[in-house]
C-alpha cells in the first residue's frame, strides 16, 4: 500500500485547491479524479466571479490559491458588477475559456511538485479508532493517509433529469461516483439529497445578435491575481435578452412534463438560482425574464444560456427557446438538464471543516451542499490548510466572519448547516464594508504566508502597499487652507466652498469628491499608486462607518471569548427550550457567539446558557 500524507478525492474547483494546498505546504499529495477531463471543469456557466463569488476569488487569492490566476489566464470578457453602489458590494465577474481554464488547471496540478493525480473511484474511507487511515477504489486499491478531503461535488449518486430522460451520471455526461454515499453514511454522516441546474448551449451561427443587446466587457479592471502581471483583456462579446409572454404560454403548458412538478426530482433546489419553470411559475405576475448569452470557449460556437436553466422536455426546450426574440432560428447543441446529488449535513464539521467525529477527515465544496465554483473552490483551500497545518503540528487556521467571506461562508455552513444549495452573498455578512474585495490581501495575505502557501514574493508585495498606505494616511491629515484655488476646485465639483482651514481626510467625505479627481488638482499623492490611492479615498470617505463595524466586532470577540465548556450536556439543561437543546446538543458550539448564531437558539437561551456558564467556571473556581 503507497502511503501519502495527504489524499483529495476528487479534482473539481475544491479538490484543486485542496490538493495544490497540502503540495504546495510540502505534504505528499493524492488527488483522485473520476475522469481526468473532469479537472477544473466548469460544468455550468462558463464564468468566475459575480457579486460576493469575486470576493471568495480574492480571498482565495490572498491565501494563495489558484482559481484567481487560472481565471486570469483564460479571460475572455470582464466585467465590474455593483459598481454605481459602495465599495462593498464591487464585484468583479469574467467569461472564461472553459476549454482553456481545464487545460491550464490540469496543467497546473501535472506539474506541482510533491502532487500526484490518479483517475479512479473511490469506493471506501479507511478509518480506525475515530481516524482516517486512507481510502480503498473501487478496484480494490489501497492507499493509506494521515489525511482525507472529500471534495466529490455534486457526482455522489447523482443523475441528471431532461423531461422523462433520466440519466444516471453526472454533469456534462462525466460518470458518476455510485459507492461512497453508503461509506459516509455507514461513518455516521447525515446524507441530504440536493439539486441543481443547467441552461442549454445554442450554437452561436444561429442566433440573431442584432435583435440582442449587446453587453461589452470593461476595460481597465484589476486582475483576480496579484501573480498576474498582464491585464486580462475582452475578447469575446456578451448579450442580454428576454423572455415574453408566448415563452411563458410554452413552458406552462409543458409543466406536466416537467420531473420537477411531476415530483419525479426528490432534492432541494437552488432557491436563488430558479429554472426558467419555477420563475414562470412563482413569479406568473412577469410578463418576461432576463437571459444572457455568454461564450464557452474561443474554440467552439457554443453559447451558454445564463438564466434559462430547465428540466423540461427536448421539445419543450426548442419550443420556448424559438418563441425568443433574437432566437428564433437557434440550434440547441446541448439541452438543459437538472441533476440531483447526495451531500452531507455541514454541521457535522468543525470550522475547520474536519469532522467532528473522525480526526483527520475533511470536507470541501458542493458536498457540505454549496453551489458555485467560488464557494467550492474557498472551502478547499481552507480543508487543504487546515489538513496541512494539522499533519505539520501547527495550529488550525479558522477564519471568523469579519475575516473574510470565506469565514462566514464556513460558520453558517457548520452553525446553522443548509436545507437548500447554498450560495454566497454580500447580504449574508454583516462586516461586508470591512470585507470589500480590494483589501482582500490586506486582511488575508499574512495569513497564507504565515500557513506557507503565499509567496515571499506576494508577502513583499503586501508589506510595501501596508507601507504606502499608512504613508497616505498621514497625508490625509494635511490641514487645507481656505484659498482661491481649493474653493474654485469645490465649486466646480458642485461643493460648497470652506471659510476656514480643513484637512484632506474631511473634505473626501464630499458626495462629489474623490482622492484621484483632488490628486490630479492639487498633486498630493503623486508618488502613490492607483491601487493605494482608492485605499485612501475608501478610507477616508467610510471611516465613520467602517469605525462602527468595527465596533461591532469587537463585541462578537467578547462574545467569542466566552468559551463553551465541552462537557455540558444540554439535553439535562434546565430552562433551555426544547429546540434549543436538541440544535446545541448536536452542533456543539465552541463559544457563546457561535451558539448565538444557530438557527432556533433564541436570545433568552443563550441568556440561560450564560449564567450556566458562569455558574459552571464559578464552581471550578
Amino acid at each position: 500500500m503507497i502511503d501519502y500524507d495527504v489524499i483529495v478525492i476528487g479534482a473539481g474547483h475544491a479538490g484543486c485547491e485542496a490538493g495544490l494546498a497540502c503540495a504546495r505546504t510540502g505534504l505528499k499529495t493524492l488527488i483522485t479524479t473520476l475522469s481526468l477531463d473532469g479537472i477544473g471543469f466548469l460544468p455550468c456557466n462558463p464564468s468566475i466571479g459575480g457579486t460576493a463569488k469575486g470576493h471568495l476569488v480574492f480571498e482565495i487569492d490572498a491565501l494563495g490559491g489558484e482559481m484567481g490566476r487560472c481565471a486570469d489566464k483564460t479571460t475572455i470578457h470582464r466585467r465590474m458588477l455593483n459598481s454605481s453602489k459602495g465599495p462593498a458590494v464591487h464585484s468583479l465577474r469574467v467569461q472564461v475559456d472553459k476549454v482553456k481554464y481545464h487545460e491550464v488547471m490540469k496543467s497546473t496540478l501535472e506539474n506541482q511538485p510533491n502532487l500526484t493525480i490518479l483517475q479512479a473511484e473511490v469506493a471506501d474511507i479507511l478509518t480506525k479508532d475515530n481516524h482516517v487511515m486512507g481510502i480503498k477504489t473501487a478496484m480494490g486499491e489501497k492507499f493509506g493517509a494521515k489525511a482525507v478531503i472529500v471534495c466529490t461535488g455534486v457526482y455522489l449518486n447523482s443523475r441528471t433529469l431532461t423531461g422523462n430522460y433520466i440519466r444516471n451520471s453526472g454533469p456534462n455526461g462525466f460518470m458518476n461516483a455510485t459507492k461512497i454515499t453508503r461509506c459516509l453514511s455507514s461513518l455516521g454522516f447525515t446524507i441530504l439529497r440536493f439539486k441543481t441546474g443547467t441552461p442549454m448551449r445554442v450554437d452561436g451561427r444561429t442566433v440573431n445578435f442584432d435583435a440582442l443587446e449587446a453587453q461589452p466587457g470593461e476595460e481597465n479592471l484589476s486582475n483576480f491575481s496579484k501573480s498576474t502581471r498582464r491585464k486580462a483583456k475582452n475578447v469575446a462579446k456578451c448579450y442580454m435578452g428576454y423572455t415574453n409572454e408566448r415563452t411563458h404560454e410554452i413552458i406552462r403548458a409543458n409543466l406536466k412534463y416537467s420531473p420537477l412538478y411531476q415530483g419525479v426530482i426528490k432534492g432541494v433546489g437552488p432557491r436563488y438560482c430558479p429554472s426558467i419553470e419555477d420563475k414562470v411559475v412563482r413569479f406568473a405576475d412577469k410578463n418576461r425574464h432576463q437571459f444572457f448569452l455568454e461564450p464557452e470557449a474561443l474554440s467552439t460556437h457554443e453559447i451558454y444560456v445564463q438564466g434559462l436553466s430547465s428540466s423540461l422536455p427536448y421539445s419543450a426546450q426548442i419550443a420556448f427557446i424559438h418563441s425568443i426574440h433574437g432566437l428564433e432560428n437557434a440550434h440547441l447543441m446541448r439541452y438543459a438538464y437538472a441533476i440531483e446529488y447526495d451531500c452531507i449535513d455541514s454541521t457535522a464539521l468543525n470550522h475547520t471543516l474536519e469532522s467532528k467525529a473522525i480526526g483527520g477527515l475533511y470536507f470541501a465544496g458542493q458536498v457540505n451542499g454549496t453551489s458555485g465554483y467560488e464557494e467550492a473552490a474557498a472551502q478547499g483551500i481552507l480543508a487543504g490548510l487546515n489538513a496541512s497545518l494539522k499533519i505539520r503540528s501547527k495550529p488550525p487556521l479558522i477564519l471568523r466572519r469579519n475575516d473574510a467571506y470565506i469565514g462566514v461562508l464556513v460558520d453558517d455552513l457548520v452553525t446553522k448547516g443548509t436545507n437548500e444549495p447554498y450560495r454566497m452573498m454580500t447580504s449574508r455578512a454583516e462586516y461586508r464594508l470591512l470585507l470589500r474585495q480590494d483589501n482582500a490581501d490586506l486582511r488575508l495575505t499574512r495569513v497564507g504566508y504565515q500557513a506557507g502557501l503565499v509567496s515571499k514574493a506576494n508577502y513583499r508585495k503586501l508589506l510595501k502597499k501596508e507601507k504606502g498606505i499608512k504613508a497616505g494616511e498621514s497625508i490625509l491629515n494635511t490641514v487645507l487652507p481656505p484659498t482661491t484655488e481649493l474653493n474654485t476646485f469645490l465649486s466646480e465639483h458642485n461643493e460648497p466652498e470652506v471659510k476656514t482651514g480643513i484637512t484632506i481626510r474631511a473634505l473626501l467625505k464630499r458626495n462629489n469628491l474623490n482622492l484621484h479627481d483632488f490628486n490630479a488638482k492639487f498633486h498630493f499623492f503623486d508618488d502613490f499608486s492607483p491601487e493605494i490611492i482608492d485605499q485612501l479615498n475608501i478610507i477616508a470617505k467610510y471611516e465613520g462607518y467602517i469605525n462602527i463595524q468595527k465596533q461591532q466586532v469587537e463585541q462578537q470577540h467578547q462574545n467569542e471569548s466566552i468559551t463553551i465548556p465541552p462537557e455540558i450536556d444540554y439535553s439535562n439543561l434546565r430552562g433551555l427550550r426544547l429546540e434549543a437543546r436538541q440544535k446545541l446538543q448536536r452542533i456543539q458550539p465552541k463559544d457563546l457567539a457561535q451558539a448565538s448564531r444557530i438557527s432556533g437558539v433564541s436570545p433568552a437561551d443563550i441568556s440561560v446558557l450564560t449564567i450556566y456558564i458562569k455558574q459552571l467556571k464559578n464552581n471550578k473556581k
